[in-house]
């Protein structure tokens, strides 16, 4: 009995060993509407020397770096029967406790006022909290267990919706540091749907739909529906869900027209906001980001690149793998909804030329490798610099750079070796993401070599179009399907990407409107016509053909009603002067992709057969 009593309290001081170990936090709202909260952390179980705590500069699924740091204030730190404790700012994101005992209480104001996937945001209707962007946390404790509490739910007539485990009591749990930086929560009056989904082994799992918005619960659950589709059509690429923690997978979003439209991935959740009035008559509109995240929660969250594995929050992530981590996720995430029946082969087109128009038409994408442009995400994904950039000329998006190379290699796997790229997919699930084994490049090249049994081919596919800028015949490789490809405005006068989506600045403007003319705030696209007139950001337009230009639409009516081949006169300012320039027009490059029926010709059986087994839903 002695004996026995010695192993109970041996076991009670290692539970209580265990607790003090433990990291909380509380979170309290006393004034959301001025965008505030009252953050409160504590950490015991400290040995003596200096505790650093600290603010991210990254945030998970974000690859730039971000100063989270900036929106935090009145910090203090306290022992643990309250005593003052000297706090010193060490860095401007980096604080540093020297004196302390076993543990101590460390408070602060967040401001948060961004409702999108990287920052959070709080007002009267919400708390939406991105963890890098909210919490201080303690370096070296990565593997301690945390604990938060949200009060002021029932004042502010909100519940939490998180992938973070329910503890009771307003209380949740994240096993160590980097579960609790991967886990968004939102804290509003949102309206829920949820449904089990089952394995082929049987085992079934939880999805929950949780919307901050202005709809109904009807709504709601008509668009879980859609959802559920969706969900489906993903998993029948890989044969299964993964294994989701705590057994259960969150969709959050928040729709509100003032938000900043984003999407972001979570291992066992997504984090999405949409820049709209309500759901209700926006779900197709909706349903393209939820697609591309979910497909995350396989590729990416599980299927991880090892570059970024274990994620650093000190500073921004480098990856050569964004091509197909991200751009692969962007080519399934339209490819499913086609499959699940939201879209038409011919609504898939203008999906599909967005990724050629991208690999085709962008300068970027003709002198520089997919795996740079993913490297490049450390400068280009929402980072915080605001001098100008050359992106126009020396950047393609590895989202739709990696898109339209998974777009030839699914071509190419079923008219050359009767296969898929779900095929490949499973495969890359089953070796690597099923088994969380990081992955790099040659790891993705030797997968594709077993599933086709053609290590030469795999060899060649990545030499020319992963690490080399070769581009698949991307006309040849559609037609099996009978899909044309054909510019869409043939005979159209063009002069340069001024306007377009791919040239955008941060503010969203590539020009701005004067009294006297149109100013150019992007670089223009190289070799365009506007390039070789030597005009570029900064230069005013004042006139074209004699006749003064004082909108935007006016200067691309002028240009796209002459064709190619044409001159035009055109008159701009810089700060060397007034200049007088002659500029050719040629034709507007930009591709289209249309079913071959729709324009007047016949589909033959087999381009039939091969675009069904494309597109058509893959639930049994």
């Amino acid at each position: 009995m002695k004996k026995l009593l010695l192993t109970a309290a041996a076991m009670l001081s290692a539970a209580t060993l265990f607790a003090q170990n433990d990291i909380y936090y509380s979170f309290s709202f006393p004034h959301p509407e001025h965008h505030e909260a009252e953050v409160g952390l504590r950490i015991g179980g400290l040995e003596s020397g200096p505790l650093r705590v600290r603010m991210s500069r990254s945030s998970a699924g974000r690859y730039a770096t971000h100063e989270f740091g900036k929106n935090i204030y009145n910090v203090k730190a306290f022992s643990e029967a309250g005593t003052p404790i000297t706090v010193k700012q060490i860095e401007g994101d980096v604080y540093e406790i020297a004196n302390h005992g076993a543990s101590v209480k460390i408070t602060y104001t967040l401001f948060a006022n961004w409702t999108d996937g990287t920052y959070a945001s709080i007002d009267a209707s919400h708390a939406h909290l991105n963890m890098p962007a909210a919490v201080l946390w303690a370096e070296g404790m990565d593997e301690r267990p945390v604990h938060f509490l949200f009060k002021d739910l029932d004042k502010n007539g909100w519940h939490v919706s998180t992938q973070l485990k329910a503890e009771g009591n307003d209380a949740f749990y994240a096993p160590n540091f980097q579960y609790m930086m991967d886990s968004p929560a939102e804290l509003s009056a949102s309206k829920e749907s949820s449904w089990e989904v089952s394995n082929p082994d049987g085992k079934k799992q939880g999805i929950h739909l949780s919307i901050h918005s202005d709809d109904g619960q009807p709504v709601i659950d008509n668009f879980a529906k859609m959802v559920q589709k969706m969900v489906l059509e993903e998993q029948a690429v890989f044969g299964e869900l993964p294994a989701y923690d705590f057994g259960n997978y969150t969709f959050l979003d928040d729709v509100y027209p003032a938000n900043d439209g984003d999407g972001m991935e979570h291992r066992n959740s997504t984090c999405i906001v949409h820049m709209l009035d309500k759901v209700e008559g926006n779900e197709l509109k909706m349903m393209s980001t939820f697609s591309h995240e979910y497909f995350h929660s396989w590729n990416v969250k599980r299927i991880r690149p090892k570059s970024l594995e274990p994620f650093n929050f000190e500073h921004a992530n480098m990856s050569n793998e964004l091509w197909f981590a991200e751009g692969f996720t962007q080519y399934y995430g339209g490819l499913v909804l086609v499959r699940a029946g939201f879209h038409t082969s011919e609504e898939y087109g203008q999906t599909l030329a967005g990724l050629l128009n991208a690999v085709l038409n962008q300068p970027g994408a003709a002198k520089y490798p997919a795996v740079q442009m993913s490297r490049y995400s450390v400068f280009a994904d929402a980072g915080v610099s605001i001098d100008p950039n050359n992106n126009n000329n020396i950047f393609t998006s590895y989202y739709y750079y990696g898109g339209a190379i998974a777009l030839a290699l699914d071509l190419r796997l079923r008219a050359d070796y009767h296969l898929t790229l779900d095929d490949y997919m499973r495969n890359v699930w089953l070796t690597m993401g099923k088994v969380m084994k990081p992955y790099t490049i040659p790891d993705l090249q030797k997968v594709l070599a077993t599933t086709t049994k053609d290590p030469k081919f795999a060899a060649d596919f990545f030499n020319k179009y992963v690490y080399g800028i070769e581009k698949n015949d991307y006309t040849a490789l559609l037609a099996k399907a009978g899909m044309v490809v054909r510019k869409a405005k043939p005979g159209k006068g063009w002069i340069g990407n001024i306007g377009s989506a791919v040239s955008r600045s941060r503010s969203g403007q590539v020009y701005t409107v004067e009294t006297d003319g149109v100013t150019i705030l992007n670089s223009t696209a190289l070799n365009s016509p506007l390039y070789k007139a030597g005009i570029d950001a900064g230069d005013l337009i004042t006139s074209v053909d004699g006749s003064s230009i004082t909108s935007f639409v006016k200067l691309a009516f002028l240009a796209g009603a002459k064709k190619p081949g044409d001159k035009i006169s055109v008159t701009f300012k810089n700060r060397t002067g007034t200049h007088n320039t002659t500029i050719e027009v040629v034709e507007n490059p930009e591709l289209e992709v249309v079913p071959i029926e729709t324009i007047g010709q016949q589909l033959t059986a087999e381009q039939a057969d091969f675009r069904k087994a494309w597109l058509t839903s893959k639930v049994k």
